[in-house]
């Protein structure tokens, strides 16, 4: 189908595409959120604690944290540390995905599944705008792939490296994470009858591997909350961190209690998907259909060299979070290993029966795709955000050389099938890590107040702010948190700063500080773009300022 040349030379340049994101200013709100509370972590040799700004955080365990904190220890307070584990847990779930296609149908499939995964949209925007949904998924697609081999082969290893992975998977986001193991499982245990394999003394083995990795977090919970049942969380007193993690998270992202409701829309996810899992979107909607068509016409009773795995995880899960009140795109990123997995199935079932016919109806498809791909970056880099260098040009015209080359090329049609695709991901993302998004960041007010503080060697430990809005890049880049105040404590510093917005600043003024140095910076929620902000001659009406002021 593809060469293994062709294939490591595809997998070198997107691990490239990869690295050159790990640079990229961090983006407000989660990635530099989390980012500062690991931070904290480290700067004030608190592991057990998790703060979100001034107020203690119950909403997810100490995974992800534990481990930027670990990354910053070893390679300092940086962006790109910060984005270590979620990179290599990404890298994982794509190892991961090749040994679950392998196990459910050849080498093959394994081969193809880590690389459609490693180049879905929403995968590679996971390894930049780093959540707990890196870690997250690399070991929840781990435990899945590790259980499965139980199951097939009795192998205690296996069973032991699933309960390891399925913990830490728990120890990352909670329930969510037995959630998106346990359905899959439990599919492939009601298609295939093998019940009898959690028969077994491995199961025990596996339960208590489980249970003591699950037990550092379960720690910091019961030290953080438990023994402090005056601590009022929410609005609520006598809060457990055991009993949150255990039974209350679930039914909080559910209903939207405590952390809010953003989407009543049960199809929210159904038209994300169309977006998160390109350049793979037509085929992994089609690979779907085929599979449930097939299973509803044998009436699901067994066949051999046939999985109900992926097809029923993914339907479950989907069901499921499509009933939660709070919904975001990341969230479908759990079920990307699966539908790699059923994609590039289909796509080998095409390459054994060599149905060229269909394939070459497929290609329509990935050129449209990939057309839309040449306009956005074309777009992005003459009129979003204009080129300035001659070296990009150069890149710019190399990669559109390389991939015009590789449309134009004859050769088999499986294996143009897969490289135009893949071509697709790596020219949107190369131009989005190396061009847009630096562009685009340096209209995140926090970032950038951040450079000129340091240019201009401003205390850090003298910035405060009046209102309640975050300052997560700012906090991230100064390596100190932005004080919170009020302008009557204000009124008695003196040489010091304040970051205010424009409402702010006019509210002070008003109060009657005066200042003798005002510094300004453009203001944009970069992580809900809209069509003024990417248009230049309309983005000034949506960009705010903020302001560092000195109040002498």
């Amino acid at each position: 189908m593809i060469s293994n040349l062709r294939y490591w030379f595809l997998i070198v340049l997107i691990f490239l595409v990869y690295v050159a994101g790990m640079f990229v200013t961090l983006f407000e709100n989660d990635s530099a959120q989390f980012s500062v509370m690991a931070m904290r972590m480290v700067q004030e040799n608190d592991f057990f604690s998790l703060f979100k700004g001034p107020e203690e955080y119950l909403d997810k365990p100490h995974m992800h944290y534990w481990l930027a904190a670990l990354a910053y220890k070893i390679f300092g307070i940086t962006e790109w540390s910060y984005r270590i584990p979620g990179v290599l847990a990404t890298l994982l779930a794509a190892y991961s995905c090749y040994g679950l296609g392998n196990l459910l149908y050849n080498k093959n499939v394994g081969k193809l599944s880590a690389l459609i995964f490693m180049t879905a949209q929403t995968i590679v925007l996971g390894a930049i705008d780093v959540r707990t949904d890196a870690v997250l998924t690399g070991f929840s697609i781990l435990a899945i792939w590790q259980l499965a081999a139980y199951i097939e082969k009795g192998s205690a290893k296996a069973i032991a490296i699933g309960a390891f992975a399925a913990g830490i998977a728990f120890s990352t986001k909670g329930q969510i994470a037995l959630l998106v193991i346990g359905l899959p499982i439990l599919c492939h245990l009601f298609y295939t009858g093998k019940w009898k394999a959690f028969i077994s003394w491995k199961v025990l083995l596996a339960l208590v591997i489980f249970a003591v990795t699950i037990t550092p977090m379960l720690y910091a919970y019961y030290l953080q909350f438990d023994m402090h049942p005056e601590k009022v969380i929410r609005g609520k007193a006598n809060r457990s961190g055991i009993f949150f993690i255990f039974w209350e998270q679930s039914f909080e992202r559910l209903s939207g209690e405590g952390i809010g409701k953003n989407s009543s829309d049960y199809f929210f996810f159904f038209h994300t998907f169309l977006w998160v899992f390109l350049p793979w979107t037509i085929l992994g909607i089609i690979a779907f259909y085929n599979q449930i068509r097939a299973f509803i016409g044998q009436k699901f009773k067994f066949k051999q060299g046939k999985e109900f795995l992926t097809v029923g995880g993914i339907t479950l899960i989907f069901i499921i979070i499509s009933f939660a009140q709070f919904k975001l795109p990341h969230y479908l990123n759990i079920t990307i290993p699966l539908f790699a997995v059923i994609t590039a199935a289909y796509i080998n079932k095409l390459y054994t029966a060599n149905n060229k016919k269909t394939v070459k109806s497929l290609m329509i498809g990935q050129y449209f795709v990939l057309s839309i791909v040449f306009i956005a970056s074309a777009l992005i880099c003459f009129y979003v955000f204009k080129l300035r260098s001659l070296v990009a040009y150069f890149f710019l015209l190399v990669a559109a050389v390389i991939i015009v080359y590789y449309a134009l090329k004859r050769e088999g049609v499986f294996m143009k099938l897969v490289t135009i695709s893949v071509c697709a991901s790596l020219l949107l993302n190369a131009v989005l890590n190396l061009h847009f998004y630096p562009n685009l960041l340096d209209y995140q007010g926090g970032s950038s107040m951040s450079k000129i503080i340091t240019e201009k060697n401003i205390p850090v430990d003298r910035i405060y702010k009046v209102g309640s809005d975050h300052t997560w890049s700012l906090d991230f880049y100064n390596q100190y948190p932005v004080q919170i105040t009020t302008p009557q404590v204000l009124k008695n510093k003196k040489d010091v700063w304040v970051y205010v917005n424009d409402a702010e600043m006019a509210m002070l003024e008003e109060k009657g500080f005066d200042w003798d140095d005002q510094l300004s910076v453009d203001q944009f929620r970069i992580t809900r773009l809209q069509g003024k902000f990417l248009n230049p001659n309309t983005r000034k009406k949506v960009t705010r300022k903020m302001h560092l002021l000195h109040l002498y």
